[in-house]
């Protein structure tokens, strides 16, 4: 089972590696608590599944809004302990790449940070997925339009920062591709998907190491050597 908190849109699905069989999504600015437990519950049921089914718990960390993501943690760490399953930790940026990963372009997944913030981070696709090419970090808008503007590849911007943002990247010139409405948001079904191979390797999270990541505490300067892409050929 997935949780995804990260942002105003939340989603709870349920699958394996084969697909997901059920899944909830409450589309604006839900209250989390509210949202979670009722969610969880129509899944289980619309997948004819009871708690003890369940093989595992994945769960979105961050970045993304704190409230959230407090939320979400703590809700798949309780059930994980009371149900003795074990648990892996995704990224919020690598949900939003994934659902990309047949792009032949650089992806670059931002969501909004708020304080005229965005999160972000770089990926190209690789087979059966993604591999993710820099660090998640925060920056503002006109700082990595900049960074996207001096790349020599083809870059999809993707996310709701990319949306909010729209204009900044149009005024710097960036020649980047900016993705829909669609993209706009890390769900769970994409959580799950992923999860599905980090538990298929025994690839788990420790309860107490499983925390939200906050990058605003810890944030680096964009590192512009990075930024700039090798051509494709």
């Amino acid at each position: 089972m997935g949780i995804e908190t990260s942002t105003p849109q939340a989603s709870v699905a349920i699958g394996s590696e084969e697909g997901v069989v059920a899944s909830a999504l409450a589309a604006r600015g839900p209250n989390y608590v509210e949202f979670l437990l009722p969610a969880i519950e129509f899944c289980l049921g619309g997948a004819g599944l009871v708690y003890n089914d369940l093989g595992g718990i994945a769960v979105s960390r961050g970045p993304g809004l704190l409230t959230g993501l407090r939320v979400g943690v703590a809700t798949a760490k309780a059930l994980t302990q009371a149900l003795s399953l074990p648990i892996v930790g995704m990224g919020s940026l690598d949900l939003l790449a994934y659902e990309l990963r047949y792009s032949p372009k650089t992806i670059c997944a931002m969501l909004d940070a708020r304080r005229g913030e965005v999160y972000y981070a770089l990926y190209r696709t690789s087979p059966g997925g993604i591999q993710r090419m820099s660090d998640y970090s925060l920056a503002k808008p006109e700082q990595l339009a900049l960074g996207v503007a001096a790349r020599s590849d083809d870059v999809l911007l993707v996310g709701n920062g990319a949306l909010l943002y729209r204009d900044v990247f149009v005024a710097a010139d960036a020649g980047a591709e900016i993705g829909t409405v669609s993209d706009a948001f890390p769900n769970a079904v994409a959580l799950v998907e992923l999860a599905a191979a980090r538990m298929m390797r025994r690839d788990f999270d420790s309860l107490t190491g499983l925390n939200p990541m906050y990058l605003r505490r810890s944030a680096r300067p964009i590192e512009w050597d990075r930024m700039r892409g090798r051509r494709s050929a």
